[in-house]
């Protein structure tokens, strides 16, 4: 008899599920961190400009670390929680000291498309096993981050 958790969910899926989106947990929380960062320490003639939406993104990312965190209790698991679990597992790396706006763009575009193929297992891990609640979600930052990666990429190629 297959076992199931308390929304209906196969455990053996939902055990797998569960330790992909504690994987982008973590790179969440390191992109937030760096996102942070790049908002207080950017720089030049672009300040104004990206000091705003490096707090739009900030916030943004602030938002979806909750709403993955609180998907991953309604699955029936634990999110990770500490620095050192994200920074250990996390393929977003920690960026030290970014103040220049190339810089900066640069290593958003490259956190985006680490959470962007992170994101599409995750897609169709949930929509193999039925789980609308966390596709929805998935398919829904997809969704936005793939606008946000073309307006950087332009901003980038200005």
């Amino acid at each position: 008899m297959t076992q199931t958790n308390q929304i209906g969910l196969q455990d053996k899926q939902v055990k797998e599920l569960i330790e992909k989106l504690n994987d982008l947990l973590a790179n969440y929380q390191v992109f937030y961190q760096n996102t942070r960062g790049f908002h207080w320490n950017i720089k030049g003639h672009k300040f104004f400009e990206l000091h705003v939406k490096f707090e739009e993104l900030y916030d943004d990312l602030h938002a979806k670390i909750d709403e993955i965190a609180e998907r991953i209790l309604t699955l029936g698991g634990t999110p990770l929680h500490t620095f050192e679990d994200y920074l250990n597992i996390s393929e977003v790396k920690a960026i030290k000291n970014a103040s220049e706006d190339v810089a900066c763009v640069q290593g958003i575009l490259d956190a985006f498309s680490v959470l962007l193929k992170k994101q599409r297992v995750i897609l169709d891990l949930s929509d193999q096993m039925d789980d609308e609640g966390t596709n929805a979600m998935a398919s829904d930052y997809i969704r936005e981050q793939e606008k946000l990666v073309w307006m950087y990429s332009s901003w980038l190629n200005n």
